[in-house]
């Protein structure tokens, strides 16, 4: 949304009084809270703040807007209620990233103890590719008008966007043109008069018979320079091929001429010729290196946020936050790769620390008292009962939302009141513990169950994304995969189903379903009767899945450190490689592994081979309610979280993380000889 930055001085002494007010007075009054809107003209300028923002922040939250979500199928169709994780990564690879991401909402938050406040600061950036020469990247993408036209009813500044958006390069796209650049010095330097080299390369050329009459009258312009007193001479814009021989002509006639190509206005690129001495020549060819090397740093652009992002090792939040890390990383670090596996790996070298608000919200203990986990819904709901808003602060001088007017899709405002459901979910979570804390921190291990999963949008038995391990498998016995012609629709399927009950179709294109049964039972029936039918075929989700892999040019290993083996190597100079992130649990390995699923129920507990119990918790979206496996404290014995949130949390990121990963081996080495480690033990709800 287009904000007006004009903020009043009665404003800052308005947000002083209330800094010094009470609590609730502040919070009723809807305290204005800290943000920048960032461009392309104050981006240089306001990247120190950013970054020192950053690594002050206890956490960060962010948002992103699109200029589309899907290409080609539906929104039903692109989130099947019974898509597995790598179905659902491949179809969003293939169908939605080619939209831009051109609006970048960044949020940090700093815990002050001695004031029980949080200093937050909001940045808005608008992103948009502009090619800052012929050789950097030109990116091409798409837009979707459902999508415009949802964020233009929002009062989305376009114009800003695409006349002042900030530039950004992969590493490396960044390493290639940085290649180029020294390629050009070098051969600057070393022929000593300026020579043009085409980008596409290639080496001089004759002169046609065409352009010889366009040359001969340069040379003369030029020997006319050379008989007056002018300095200087601009030659008329031409094409790039005529450039290319005045260069060439130039350099091998005139050789102590400054020879350099400029652009208008209107960006037509013309040559200028200076008469210079050596000392002078050299003078201008330092500038021009220097200017040359300003602007490819101006194109690496807003990627330097993310890449401080990353370095920081802090915790980032987001609400269904999938698309925003799918984009994130395709935009400004390297194109995603093909498998979920290698996916989850550069993921996790770029941001260690993930948290999903929106899965947060679906789960217990939150699941029973929030209704709805639409990020602005869920905003409204965590300001109420049993629930309290935080209390934040601006530093003095800096410009803010004001959360009593809701600038929803906005992505700064949207990063802002992420951070806030984060903050109130946390400190509910100390609600549970003897003595009961007011104050939860982004490193309390009461949130360690809720790091690195992503809400997977609408799947009916896999609720989360797992960034850090493999993902729940269930068996889906009751599942049937059936293919029919083009011109069935969905009541062609309850009237073949009729004699079975209640049935659920999740289609996956034209010509194909998955229709869940309500029994297991009824499965072989259903085959046996489908037996000689020529319109339709039916299989079993097992068979589905068989014929998947048979045609899957790759298969995955899960080691014993929880990772895949993978000839994917995220390059450390690129994305600060490394498998930073915390490594799954026994309980939850041992869960993921293990062969004897059945199809979720109801339950809390569900039996497996070797009788043993799991316990799980709820999760329900908007369409169906399942369960998850929570995670296990490390360590082995039951842990209380008193105990756990007076433990020191100063270690940095990697420390942690190495010692998760060599308990982790650990554990996995022992698991034959040992039983399951106990759950948590408070609060009884997880």
């Amino acid at each position: 949304m287009c904000v007006c930055l004009c903020v009043s001085v009665c404003v800052c002494e308005r947000e002083r009084e209330l800094v010094h007010s009470s609590p609730v007075k502040r919070e009723r009054a809807g305290v204005i809270r800290t943000r920048m809107e960032v461009t392309r003209q104050n981006f240089k300028e306001v990247l120190p703040e950013v970054c020192s923002a950053v690594q002050e922040a206890d956490f960060i939250s962010i948002d992103g807007e699109f200029t589309g979500i899907s290409d080609g199928p539906s929104v039903s169709a692109l989130t099947n209620g019974l898509d597995t994780p790598e179905e659902r990564y491949t179809k969003l690879r293939k169908h939605s990233m080619n939209f831009l991401l051109f609006q970048f909402g960044i949020c940090t938050f700093r815990y002050e103890q001695n004031k029980s406040t949080y200093i937050t600061k909001a940045f808005n950036f608008y992103i948009f590719p502009k090619p800052f020469s012929r050789t950097s990247p030109d990116i091409k993408f798409i837009c979707q008008s459902s999508s415009i036209d949802f964020l233009a009813s929002q009062g989305f500044d376009f114009n800003k966007v695409f006349r002042s958006g900030i530039a950004y390069l992969t590493r490396e796209e960044e390493s290639q043109l940085r290649e180029q650049y020294e390629e050009r010095r070098g051969q600057m330097n070393g022929a000593g008069p300026v020579s043009y080299t085409p980008p596409s390369g290639g080496g001089a050329c004759s002169v046609p018979e065409d352009q010889r009459d366009f040359i001969r009258t340069v040379e003369q312009k030029v020997d006319s320079l050379l008989n007056s007193s002018d300095q200087t001479l601009d030659l008329e814009p031409c094409t790039g091929f005529q450039r290319k021989l005045i260069y060439q002509t130039l350099n091998s006639k005139f050789p102590k001429l400054h020879v350099e190509t400029l652009e208008t206005e209107k960006k037509e690129r013309f040559i200028q010729i200076s008469k210079v001495d050596e000392e002078e020549r050299r003078r201008r060819e330092q500038q021009k290196q220097q200017r040359e090397q300003e602007e490819l740093n101006d194109a690496v652009g807003f990627s330097r946020v993310i890449r401080a992002i990353s370095k920081s090792g802090k915790l980032v939040v987001g609400h269904n936050m999938l698309l925003d890390v799918m984009h994130t990383i395709h935009q400004f670090c390297a194109p995603l790769p093909e498998d979920l596996d290698d996916f989850k790996e550069v993921a996790m070298s770029v941001f260690p620390r993930l948290l999903d608000t929106k899965l947060m919200a679906s789960t217990q203990p939150f699941k029973e008292i929030i209704g709805n986990t639409s990020l602005a819904e869920l905003h409204k709901q965590l300001r109420a009962k049993p629930f309290r808003s935080p209390v934040t602060e601006c530093p003095e001088g800096l410009r803010g939302y004001d959360t009593s007017t809701e600038q929803l899709h906005e992505a700064g405002y949207d990063a802002f009141i992420t951070g806030l459901c984060f903050i109130s979910m946390a400190n509910y979570l100390g609600t549970f513990l003897t003595p009961p804390k007011s104050h939860i921190s982004a490193r309390s291990k009461l949130l360690e169950p809720f790091y690195n999963k992503l809400f997977l949008m609408r799947v009916i038995d896999i609720p989360y994304l797992n960034m850090s391990g493999p993902d729940l498998q269930p068996k889906r016995d009751h599942v049937l995969y059936v293919t029919f012609p083009k011109e069935w629709k969905t009541s062609d399927l309850y009237q073949l189903f009729s004699a079975f009950g209640n049935i659920q179709v999740s289609w996956i294109d034209d010509t194909s379903a998955f229709v869940s049964l309500s029994q297991t039972e009824q499965v072989q029936i259903a085959m046996n009767t489908s037996r000689y039918a020529e319109s339709y075929r039916i299989q079993t989700y097992a068979e589905y899945l068989q014929g998947r892999q048979k045609n899957s040019s790759s298969s995955r290993r899960w080691a014993a450190d929880g990772w895949a083996d993978t000839p994917y190597t995220a390059d450390s100079s690129r994305l600060h490689a490394g498998k930073r992130s915390i490594s799954p649990s026994l309980e939850e390995q041992n869960h993921y592994s293990d062969s004897s699923w059945t199809h979720y129920s109801s339950g809390k507990k569900m039996k497996t081979d070797g009788g043993s119990s799991q316990t799980y918790v709820n999760v329900a979206d908007s369409e169906a309610s399942c369960d998850w496996p929570r995670l296990q404290p490390e360590g082995g014995a039951s842990v209380s979280p008193v105990h756990e949130e007076a433990e020191p949390e100063k270690s940095s990121v990697n420390q942690s993380q190495g010692k998760r990963s060599r308990k982790h081996k650990k554990r996995n080495s022992d698991a034959s000889e040992t039983t399951p480690p106990a759950l948590f033990d408070v609060p009884k709800v997880w």
